[in-house]
């Protein structure tokens, strides 16, 4: 079964309603389940979180972005703030927030100070010939992970 038909299957059965646009993998979404486009209908998925969690969690994802869709087309609250959003997302059991995915640890890079031991924890690396500690102007080190 292909992700547009799961869709469709998921909002006859959970919604009692028909799902009518198209649905898509999005690869580049990072910390988001899924998308709506009030402009043309059409959700997008994270392929990692299904991958990742199962479809137990992804279907309820599936729910979340669904109240999305048809909260808009009856013209209703659809937006996450909204008291209809919210309600009919209890209804159907949908998951409010999308459960993180583990974080790329490899590019985290950690330092000490050689004098007074303070410690930098840096996402980028460090010329440590031309950087020194804020604190004590003493000498950094790159700690091995």
């Amino acid at each position: 079964m292909n992700l547009t038909d799961y869709v469709k299957q998921v909002s006859e059965e959970d919604f009692g309603r028909p799902f009518l646009h198209e649905v898509f993998w999005n690869n580049r979404l990072r910390s988001t389940g899924g998308r709506f486009f009030p402009k043309d209908g059409h959700l997008d998925f994270n392929r990692k979180l299904l991958d990742q969690f199962g479809l137990e969690t992804f279907r309820k994802i599936v729910r979340h972005e669904l109240c999305h869709y048809h909260l808009y087309f009856e013209k209703k609250g659809y937006k996450h703030g909204d008291r209809e959003f919210k309600e009919l997302l209890r209804t159907v059991d949908g998951l409010r927030y999308a459960p993180s995915l583990p974080s790329n640890k490899e590019n985290i890079h950690h330092y000490h100070c050689q004098v007074c031991g303070q410690v930098y924890t840096r996402k980028r690396r460090i010329d440590l010939k031309k950087y020194r500690c804020g604190k004590c102007r003493g000498q950094l080190i790159l700690d091995k992970n």
